[in-house]
């Protein structure tokens, strides 16, 4: 089988010890974890990426399914789907690159935070293939810091006419 990233999204009653229950079963490792409430202020959805085959992420769906305060599990792998994940990057902002950075900045759309002589935080929003070139081309110079979200996801719905 195939390991691939996927992208399980699951709807859970918004009571204390939910995650650790959703996150610590069954083994299996986790790439990635966000959790938020939902309009609904008694639902939270936990979004998760794991690197699994697929016979090991029906397990896992099936695992989360069981559990008392899962109300709905999805894969969104292979599905259209929005994904985005939110990085922070502090860059060393030399006088000799300063120019060609914020150049940079504005070429890949990202938003600065904080802006000092020699330093800059950058705030970059997009799929995860996105936000790691952003990294990667950041580098470069220098990232002192870097924090990322995990993957969040929302699939796409078809207009009905």
């Amino acid at each position: 089988m195939e390991i691939r990233e996927h992208i399980i999204s699951i709807l859970v009653n918004n009571q204390p010890g939910v995650l650790s229950r959703v996150a610590g079963g069954r083994g299996y490792n986790i790439a990635s974890l966000c959790v938020a409430e939902t309009t609904n202020p008694e639902v939270s959805r936990i979004t998760l990426t794991s690197r699994a085959d697929t016979d090991f992420t029906e397990k896992i769906k099936k695992y989360l399914d069981r559990l008392v305060d899962v109300i709905a599990v999805e894969d969104f792998t292979g599905t259209d789907c929005v994904q985005r994940e939110l990085i922070l990057i502090g860059v060393t902002l030399p006088p000799e690159h300063r120019p060609e950075i914020l150049r940079a900045v504005e070429l890949f759309g990202c938003r600065i935070v904080s802006l000092a002589t020699e330093y800059v935080i950058l705030e970059v929003s997009g799929d995860a293939a996105f936000t790691s070139a952003v990294l990667k081309f950041f580098s470069s110079y220098g990232v002192e810091e870097m924090n990322r979200t995990g993957t969040i996801a929302v699939l796409r719905r078809k207009d009905v006419r």
